[in-house]
């Protein structure tokens, strides 16, 4: 039928997959029918269902298709594709209808199982029957109050359970938020101690900018203090060099004075 039809490479594609999925469908019921345990069928048309609805995607994309080519295609085309559309459809409605078939089989058989095990568990509340009209009045109050009793101390148990964990959880509570706390204070500590670093990093690059300056300052004196002294000393032995100028409050050497007499006549 795919060959006698005029499809596109698409609808071929999702007419393939569609057929190949009514194949295990078949393959998947036929094996069904050899299933006797009920678990093994359950799972068995679990992967089914997936399949069926792995199919109603594929037609449904294969009737978009046909929408979409059905301006290119010839009348007498289109209608082929409805038709195997139609076709696929029915034959997938076959399959949901098989499933539920299926299903209300299976959901019968364990109600039967239900019945059976309740059933089962009728000879025994007999049994108890006979045993408690067996006993005397005394008997049966020794027997309920042994069981208020064992009650009782099942209650305290759990009400000890029930305070140990409170108990627990509120000394957990006290531990976190004291631990929350101890963050914080040690975040706070980290912070003015990045602040600390900050300023006594400025502090260091402010104080070798002030040696620096010292260093320069006192470079410059120890050589003004040197070329006073040398000019001294330059001015002292050799007093007649008039290309060294007087420094300002220091005189000048004293000339060698002569003393002069006058004869008498």
């Amino acid at each position: 039928m795919a060959n006698e039809l005029q499809m596109s490479p698409q609808l071929e594609q999702i007419h393939g997959e569609i057929k190949d999925n009514f194949r295990a469908l078949s393959n998947g019921f036929q094996r069904l029918n050899n299933i006797k345990d009920s678990n093994r069928q359950s799972k068995q048309l679990e992967e089914l269902t997936g399949r069926m609805k792995e199919c109603k995607r594929l037609v449904k994309e294969f009737d978009r298709e046909i929408k979409v080519e059905e301006s290119k295609n010839p009348p007498e085309v289109n209608k082929q594709l409805n038709d195997e559309k139609q076709s696929m459809i029915k034959e997938l409605n076959s399959y949901v209808q098989l499933r539920k078939t299926y299903m209300n089989s299976l959901d019968n058989k364990r109600v039967e199982l239900f019945d059976m095990g309740a059933g089962a568990s009728e000879p025994m509340a007999e049994e108890n029957v006979r045993m408690a009209s067996a006993m005397s009045n005394q008997e049966l109050i020794d027997a309920g109050v042994k069981t208020m009793n064992e009650t009782d101390q099942a209650i305290e148990r759990s009400k000890q359970v029930v305070e140990q964990t409170i108990e627990v959880g509120t000394q957990t509570a006290v531990t976190l938020k004291g631990q929350t706390e101890q963050m914080g204070r040690i975040v706070n500590e980290l912070d003015t101690i990045q602040f600390s670093i900050k300023k006594a990093s400025q502090l260091v690059k402010e104080i070798g900018r002030q040696v620096a300056t010292d260093k320069c300052i006192m470079l410059f004196l120890f050589l003004i203090v040197c070329g006073v002294i040398a000019i001294i000393i330059v001015k002292i032995v050799n007093p007649s060099n008039k290309n060294i100028r007087d420094i300002p409050g220091l005189a000048p050497p004293a000339p060698s004075r002569r003393l002069l007499y006058a004869r008498d006549p």
